[in-house]
């Protein structure tokens, strides 16, 4: 059996799923769909909310909105299309070839900026983390042009798809029209080399992407473990009293679990979706075989599935690294937003931090006066006069502000 004979073999209604897998699929999309929205939208509330009260920097608020942003778009734009056109009714009439391009391109560019909104966050944390001196001199400017970079090359990567997709059916190889009446939102035929070259263009660039952010953690996770050593060091060296609170070692800790699941869901959840686009541009479709064929119609709700969830797992990454942003995430969604700006807090801390202190002292004043009172209880007493109660109360405040001065300097917490 030849070549040629096996392509026209193939049965492209196998491309529509069956019913219980179209309401599978119904049921799992609509639950992404409605915790992705519900996530990402909250998660642009909380940076704001975050920012407003000193405890989230502009410039990371940008980027984290901005891959909020991306990640709604891609759900919103993917999802009812994808459920409607992939999922129930994938053969449709040739009167929809304009959506079909529109759709294709704005889903590839939403689809990239997501990932080069990672790359720029990813890039700004590396700057402040492994080079704080360069990244303080910085200007407020290269935020946003960081964040206008990642979406115009997202457009750019996106734009050939306007030309080489729209509505056809599978042409064999020796044919001049479709073998079956049927008609699917593809790439054209006669745009094959333009199509091809997009996909594999946009193909380095997540590699790229995904190398470069891996770069990045690894060299962020050797710079937070290497001053966590340090620290531990300079705990063991003649009693230095200078070293980092449980409180430090734990955000660190969370940032490297953070860092590490960046990387990971960047390569499981893409790298599904990125080897069913290379099939789609290795082989043309008049040259696929019934496995190859096949493989492609396993592979697609797969790779679909893990894409989208790409778009979900973002606000889970932010609450599991960060208590701060845990508990602003958990007032947002009750709608009762009780978090005080951090200048209040840090007051509030301080003036604890001095009672605690000050126990001590009073409490050898306490035991002081009553020695006192147990040595001179034989004596004749005298009514004190008010002088000597004032000059008493001097005497006091001098003796704490003295110790307070003389007091070793505690360790003070450091934000990441």
């Amino acid at each position: 059996m030849n070549d040629a004979a096996v392509v026209d073999e193939k049965d492209w209604n196998e491309l529509e799923p069956t019913l219980a897998i179209k309401v599978t699929l119904t049921v799992f999309y609509s639950i992404i769909l409605l915790t992705g929205i519900v996530g990402n939208g909250i998660t642009i509330r909380v940076t704001q909310v975050l920012q407003r009260n000193g405890y989230l920097q502009k410039n990371v608020t940008d980027h984290m909105v901005s891959l909020a942003c991306s990640d709604l778009l891609v759900l919103l734009i993917g999802m009812p299309v994808e459920l409607y056109s992939a999922t129930w009714f994938p053969f449709t009439s040739a009167s929809g070839d304009a959506s079909c391009k529109i759709y294709n391109f704005l889903f590839e560019a939403c689809s990239y900026a997501t990932i080069l909104n990672v790359a720029t966050l990813s890039f700004e944390r590396y700057m402040a983390i492994c080079h704080p001196f360069r990244f303080k001199a910085l200007g407020k400017e290269h935020t946003a042009g960081l964040i206008t970079l990642a979406w115009v090359t997202s457009v750019i990567i996106a734009l050939p798809l306007l030309f080489a997709t729209g509505m056809e059916g599978h042409v064999p190889e020796r044919a001049s029209g479709p073998v079956q009446n049927l008609t699917f939102c593809t790439n054209l035929k006669e745009r094959w080399t333009m199509y091809r070259v997009s996909i594999f263009l946009a193909f380095i660039l997540y590699m790229v992407v995904l190398v470069g952010v891996g770069i990045m953690c690894w060299a962020m996770i050797l710079v937070l473990k290497q001053t966590m050593g340090a620290a531990e060091g300079a705990n063991n060296t003649e009693g230095t009293p200078r070293h980092e609170s449980p409180k430090v070692k734990a955000a660190k800790k969370q940032t490297i679990i953070f860092l590490g699941l960046i990387v990971g869901s960047l390569t499981m959840c893409w790298l599904p979706n990125q080897v069913r686009r290379l099939m789609t541009a290795t082989v043309p479709k008049s040259s696929w075989t019934l496995t190859y064929f096949r493989s492609y119609v396993t592979l697609q709700p797969v790779a679909d599935t893990f894409f989208y969830l790409s778009s979900v797992l973002n606000p889970f990454l932010y609450n599991l690294s960060s208590l701060q942003f845990r508990e602003v995430f958990v007032q947002v969604l009750r709608c009762h937003i009780t978090i005080e700006h951090k200048n209040k807090r840090t007051v509030k801390n301080s003036t604890a931090n001095s009672a605690r202190s000050l126990r001590p002292l009073l409490n050898s004043l306490r035991r002081g006066s009553g020695g006192r009172s147990t040595r001179t209880q034989n004596k004749e007493f005298k009514m004190p006069r008010f002088t000597d109660v004032h000059s008493s109360m001097d005497n006091t405040k001098n003796e704490s502000h003295s110790i307070t001065v003389l007091k070793p300097n505690e360790p003070h917490e450091t934000e990441i």
